[in-house]
Parts: structure tokens; C-alpha cells; sequence
């Protein structure tokens, strides 16, 4: 069977395509407009909703719910936060350690409140299982686990090449380190699920309406214009495409493949019966899950970045990055090297340049944002969620400082991204160096990390 490629994602594919709902009417207000039908915009919704049940709250998307990364990521929910490293070093160690318990907790929130709320998203707590195959790669799984431990996470375990082996037989695995903190889902129905929640809340969506330009008390759109004194923008990877913000964030393409449904045969070879999110150590890392109906949806970079923050709307992918990605899965699985791909796609994640996730409500204008998530939106936006509905009922006067608004990525500050043509070559640079330093540490067998990697973080910014 050929491959799908593109289609938004695999995920819809199996779903359906979702009918929109009707588009703005005409200039309206609300109490909260939200931009962006995501989860961080869901999630804002759904918490604002409940804890201010007379709120009147409008969210604006521009083509359906779970259109953008959140209805094509890997879903991974699990706990990593973009930034904490700098966040540390900005506002001291214990208030990073805060941030990773919000986050550890946050996995616990999303798992919850999808029970409650009886939103079926294939979700199975299973943990993340990060691996190492090479002697680099082991080096820097053990200074990352030592550092996860410092940060909080005691439950986090250790393990050499056996005990790695009877959790998921990667070929060639020489360590890797597993954390409770994660969980598999599918990342579409869960974006419906939210979708259909708040709309039952009393939430007011209206799809298919792209804003094209957002500013104090004010989202604008070609049908109308919505009034409300807190306009939020939750766009992530799509914020490039506001008037004023075409260097805010950087929108990076991340793309997926999925095989067929493999035989129990396989997996009995293979093991996962945990089924944990997988990742490794690589610099051009991967992930995967093992889905509800038993495929591998694995993911990774094929071409990074589109000149002039250009964003994916079909989600096609290059025929070179869906074998690129095959390669991956066959280099950790080799029994899966003739297993048929079913589909392939691509999306887009927002970057700031500090490479830190963020949250702020500017008081003065009523104007708040949350996202630059670099991939690890599944959860974070959950966090960013209540984050804004606190800061929000704090500003209202409803309710004092909280735990989250005291969080170090509140009101985080950080500069726009270079104009073009630099940002392109940095990024094709960036990302070409980190495939040649994989490359030389799987050739040299070397402990320690290739300088070019080293260079690599150190010019981008992301260390």
C-alpha cells in the first residue's frame, strides 16, 4: 500500500477530518477572546470557563480545532519544559525546581481532567524511556538523568543496556533513563475532545476565521473584529503569521511517519508492553509511541525551517525526510525494515530565540500570550493554560498571586529572531551540524559529544 502523505496527519486521517464550525458573524465583544483553537487556546478556555462560569469567552480559529501542532505532534504528554536550564540560572535553582514540579504535576492534570470529562484520547500512562546506542550518547543520557534528579525527579530510574532491553528492545541500546512523568495519547481526539468540552461550557468558537492582526482590546479578522478587554494569543508556530510578530517566534517543521499495524509476532519481538513515549540522545533526536491500534508513529526534523517563517498548511513532507525518518525506525527496530509506512506528514512548532517556553499577561494592555514550546506543547500547554487564567483572575482583581503566577517563565522577556536570510542559514546550519555530529560520535565510537554540536548549541542558543 503507497504512502499518505500529508492530509494534516495521520491522526485525522483515522479521526475525520472535522466540518468547521461557522466563522465570526461580524463584529462582536466578549469578556476574553481567545486566539488560536489549539490546546494552549482549549485549555485556556476550559479553565477560564470553570473557575468564572459566567465569563463570556470567544475563541477564534482560523481553519478548526487541533488544525496545527496540536491535532499532528508525536503525542507525547510528558514533562519537559523548553527553557528551565536558562530559567535557573536567571531566577536560582529552587524556582526551576517549581516549574518541574508544575510540569511533573501537569501530566497527572491532563490525565485527570480527560477522565473526567470523559474525552477518549487513547491515553496510557507509561512513562518516557529515553535511550542511548552510542558511547556519546551514554555520556550525555548520565549527566542528563544527574541533572533531571537535581531538578526534582527522584522517581526517575536508570538503567544500563538488560534493563533498558526489558522495557523496549532498541537494537544496539546501551542505557537509557525512564520517568513516570509522560503518556501516550492521540493527539487529535484530545483537541476535539477540549474542542467539544468547552463548547458545552458555554465557550463561543468560531472556526475557519484567521486573525490577521491582534492589539489591545482588539483581534481582528476579514469577518469582523471581536472586542474584549483580554485578548490572548495562543497561535504558537503560527504567530509568524500576525501582523507585527514575523520574528517573534520561529515556526520549525517537525514530521512524522506511522506504519502499518504490526502483528503480535513483532511485538513480541520488539517488547514495549509498557508502551512509554521513546526517545534517544541524539542531537537530530527522534520519538515515538506505540499507538492504540499498535503502529509506531515515530518522528523527527527533515527540513527544519521554511525561508521567511513560511508555514505548512497540508502537512506533505518531503519523499527524503519520510526515508530518512524509515531509517530511524529501522535502525532502532531492524525486524521492521519491510513494514509498510501508512502516512506521513508535518507540522509546525513555535521557537523563540532563547529557546524558552513562556507565559505573560501584560497588565497595561489586557494582551497575553503563551507558547514557544520547541515541541513540548502537549503538556506545557496545559500549565500555560492555568497559568493564564490565574493571571487573569489576578488582574480582575478575583484573586491574589498563586503558586503558577509565580512561576520563572511568567512575563519572560526575549529578543526577535534575526531577519532573513540569516535565520534561514542559521537554522539549515544549526540543524546540518547536529546531523554530522550524530554522524561522527556513531563512526569514532568517542564518549565524549562532538565539538560541532557543541559549537552548534552554543551559537543557537539553546545551552
Amino acid at each position: 500500500m503507497d504512502t499518505v502523505n500529508g492530509g494534516i496527519s495521520f491522526w485525522y486521517a483515522q479521526e475525520g477530518t472535522p466540518v468547521p464550525r461557522e466563522p465570526l458573524p461580524g463584529d462582536a465583544t466578549a469578556d476574553v477572546c481567545i486566539v488560536g483553537g489549539g490546546y494552549t487556546g482549549l485549555w485556556t478556555a476550559y479553565y477560564l470557563k470553570k473557575a468564572v462560569p459566567f465569563l463570556n469567552i470567544t475563541v477564534l480559529e482560523a481553519k478548526f480545532c487541533g488544525y496545527g501542532a496540536s491535532g499532528r505532534n508525536g503525542g507525547w504528554l510528558y514533562n519537559g519544559i523548553a527553557g528551565r536550564g536558562r530559567y535557573a540560572r536567571l531566577h536560582g535553582h529552587e524556582a526551576a525546581v517549581r516549574l518541574q514540579q508544575a510540569m511533573n504535576d501537569t501530566v497527572r492534570e491532563v490525565v485527570d481532567i480527560a477522565a473526567q470529562e470523559k474525552i477518549e484520547a487513547g491515553i496510557h500512562r507509561g512513562g518516557v524511556l529515553e535511550v542511548a546506542y552510542t558511547p556519546a550518547q551514554l555520556t550525555r543520557l548520565k549527566d542528563f538523568h544527574s541533572v533531571e534528579v537535581a531538578f526534582g525527579e527522584t522517581d526517575r530510574e536508570l538503567y544500563g543496556a538488560r534493563e533498558t532491553a526489558g522495557r523496549v528492545r532498541v537494537s544496539g541500546a546501551v542505557g537509557s533513563s525512564w520517568t513516570p512523568h509522560g503518556a501516550r495519547l492521540h493527539p487529535a481526539r484530545l483537541a476535539k475532545g477540549l474542542a467539544a468540552t468547552v463548547e458545552a461550557l458555554g465557550v463561543t468558537i468560531h472556526e475557519s476565521t484567521p486573525v490577521t492582526e491582534i492589539k489591545p482590546k482588539h483581534a481582528v479578522t476579514p469577518y469582523g473584529t471581536v472586542r474584549a478587554p483580554y485578548v490572548l494569543r495562543c497561535t504558537e508556530g503560527f504567530t509568524a503569521n500576525l501582523k507585527g510578530l514575523k520574528r517573534a517566534w520561529l515556526p520549525m517543521n517537525s514530521s512524522m511517519i506511522v506504519t502499518d499495524p504490526l502483528p503480535a509476532a513483532v511485538w513480541d519481538e520488539i517488547g514495549w508492553d509498557g508502551r512509554e513515549c521513546l526517545g534517544d540522545m541524539a542531537h537530530a533526536y527522534m520519538y515515538a509511541q506505540r499507538t492504540a491500534d499498535d503502529r509506531i508513529a515515530l518522528g523527527g526534523r527533515g527540513v527544519p525551517y521554511r525561508y521567511g517563517s513560511r508555514t505548512d498548511n497540508d502537512g506533505r513532507t518531503q519523499p527524503a525526510t519520510v526515508e530518512a525518518l524509515r531509517d530511524i525506525l529501522v535502525r532502532f527496530f531492524p525486524r521492521l525494515a519491510g513494514t509498510g509506512i501508512a502516512h506521513a506528514w508535518s507540522g509546525v512548532l513555535g521557537v523563540p530565540r532563547d529557546w524558552c517556553a513562556t507565559v505573560t499577561l501584560d497588565r497595561s494592555t489586557g494582551l497575553g500570550w503563551a507558547g514557544g514550546y520547541v515541541g513540548s506543547g502537549v503538556a506545557t500547554a496545559n500549565l500555560a493554560a492555568r497559568t493564564l487564567r490565574d493571571l487573569i483572575q489576578q488582574d480582575s482583581g478575583q484573586a491574589g498571586p498563586t503558586d503558577l503566577t509565580t512561576l520563572p517563565w511568567v512575563g519572560h522577556k526575549v529578543r526577535t529572531w534575526e531577519p532573513e536570510p540569516l535565520r534561514w542559514l542559521g537554522v539549515h546550519t544549526m540543524y546540518a551540524a547536529y546531523r554530522t555530529a550524530d554522524r561522527r560520535e556513531a563512526a569514532t565510537h568517542s564518549p565524549v559529544t562532538d565539538r560541532v554540536a557543541t559549537l552548534a548549541d552554543r551559537v543557537s542558543g539553546r545551552h
